[in-house]
């Protein structure tokens, strides 16, 4: 444990990278959301004022996943550190850091409530289909969100590390073509109605859950091809 929490430590050597640009993100977006609701003509004010900016640093996360591989495993290994205690410090670290700001992400929500929409009826952070639920799911819900970005950007660079440029292009091609099949498969059935049934029905806690299941397959591809990978 103490290793693993060595290696936390390590990565946020570069505290810019991993914790002040996702903040620097998340200001930024929410103060030019606010100019651009604050320049609009009154009569384009009228009713609920959406936007998805605040979710932009879920996006960094993506990001994260593959810097927080590139920049510091190959020093991990000329410190001796297991490719086991890094990927557990690794995964931690971003863990915490994705549930912190899924808090904040929550508090941000009520403070958007108590306001009236940040004074222009605005929804930016308390977005309705998820606002409406538990507390507990709401932060579940942006918790998983943020690990699956996390995931799926730790993952591709894992299998850069260890394929190169053939295999990730490979894989891009192997997941799209993969996708494509079921869209296919669902269009040739004219399956879409219950497609979309299925997934109204799911609603948050159940989009919650499958994500998280794509969360646990990535990490487990993540740590077999790391496990292989050299610098």
């Amino acid at each position: 444990m103490n290793r693993v929490i060595k290696v936390a430590r390590m990565q946020l050597i570069n505290k810019w990278t991993f914790l002040g640009i996702p903040m620097a993100i998340l200001l930024g977006s929410t103060l030019l959301t606010f100019a651009i609701w604050a320049m609009l003509p009154p009569g384009a004010r009228e009713g609920t004022l959406y936007s998805g900016s605040g979710q932009a640093v879920m996006w960094y996360f993506l990001a994260l996943g593959i810097q927080s591989l590139t920049y510091t495993f190959p020093f991990s290994q000329a410190m001796s550190v297991s490719r086991r205690t890094f990927y557990l410090g690794t995964l931690g670290l971003f863990a915490a850091i994705a549930m912190a700001y899924s808090i904040l992400y929550y508090l941000l929500g009520l403070v958007e409530k108590a306001t009236g929409g940040w004074g222009f009826n605005g929804q930016l952070f308390a977005l309705d289909w998820i606002a409406g639920n538990h507390p507990v799911i709401q932060v579940l819900f942006y918790f998983v969100a943020m690990v699956l970005l996390f995931m799926i950007g730790f993952w591709g660079a894992t299998v850069y590390l260890r394929w190169k440029a053939t295999g990730l292009l490979v894989a891009g091609i192997g997941v799209a073509a993969l996708l494509l099949g079921v869209l296919a498969a669902v269009g040739l059935n004219d399956a879409w109605p219950q497609v979309g049934a299925w997934f109204a029905a799911m609603q948050v806690l159940g989009l919650s859950i499958v994500l998280g299941l794509v969360c646990v397959a990535l990490a487990g591809g993540s740590y077999l091809t790391l496990r292989r990978a050299t610098t």
